[in-house]
């Protein structure tokens, strides 16, 4: 499969990812759409219409272009050689409400967590292609921060390094009372599911296809 984009996402498994993917209504892990169990909010289908192509997942190096040169099988490789030297950590998540949109959130972001995002944006920048126009106008980089938008300019995301905030995301931008409304919603199914700390042991590949929908080309374990 051929696809126009590649990312570094953290897919959280078991119990919460079964949930989340079912939330969104899109399993990035197995590149498939996700049937909603009962029980859940019926109004899913217009609060996660945004985040839904993404799957339920938290960025790690944000999706880019492929530069001229190395292809995707170099882009792996490559991977897997970063994580051999990245250890594995565990996260207590909690539901938020940021910017208008929902999320799980660490109550605190541990140095691991802070290793593994800066390796992946640094260590594999090469294979990324530089922003056109259109890509940075998109990230309105006249309302950034100064820092915001030299990391913009530098590594192809306004976001990383000292202003990265690990989420995974439950919703679109939503007005502030009703994204605490979607949140007070949704707390009783996500209490059981992040009373323990989630355990963050891999890392994955994933290739946005033509449909513009993110899957999972291949899951890397953190080996350090």
């Amino acid at each position: 499969m051929q696809f126009r984009r590649y990312a570094i996402y953290h897919l959280p498994t078991g119990a919460l990812g079964d949930f989340g993917s079912a939330w969104l209504g899109w399993d990035a892990r197995h590149g498939m759409a996700h049937l909603r169990p009962d029980g859940l909010p019926g109004d899913a289908d217009a609060l996660t219409e945004t985040p839904r192509r993404y799957g339920f997942h938290a960025t790690l190096k944000a999706p880019f272009r492929l530069a001229p040169g190395p292809g995707p099988e170099e882009l792996a490789l490559a991977l897997r050689l970063v994580c051999d030297h990245l250890s594995p950590f565990a996260l207590m998540l909690e539901p938020r409400c940021d910017w208008g949109f929902v999320a799980l959130r660490p109550a605190r972001q541990p140095a691991e967590l802070l290793a593994l995002e800066s390796a992946l944006v640094t260590r594999l920048d090469a294979f990324r292609a530089p922003l056109s126009p259109a890509e940075r106008e998109r990230r309105n980089p006249d309302g950034l921060p100064p820092q915001a938008r030299a990391h913009l300019d530098h590594w192809g995301y306004p976001f990383v390094l000292e202003l990265f905030r690990y989420h995974l995301t439950l919703s679109g931008q939503l007005p502030a009372p009703l994204a605490e409304a979607l949140r007070q919603r949704l707390a009783p199914h996500l209490a059981p599911l992040i009373a323990a700390p989630m355990p963050v042991e891999a890392v994955a590949l994933m290739g946005e296809d033509e449909d513009g929908f993110f899957r999972m080309i291949e899951e890397v374990p953190l080996r350090g």
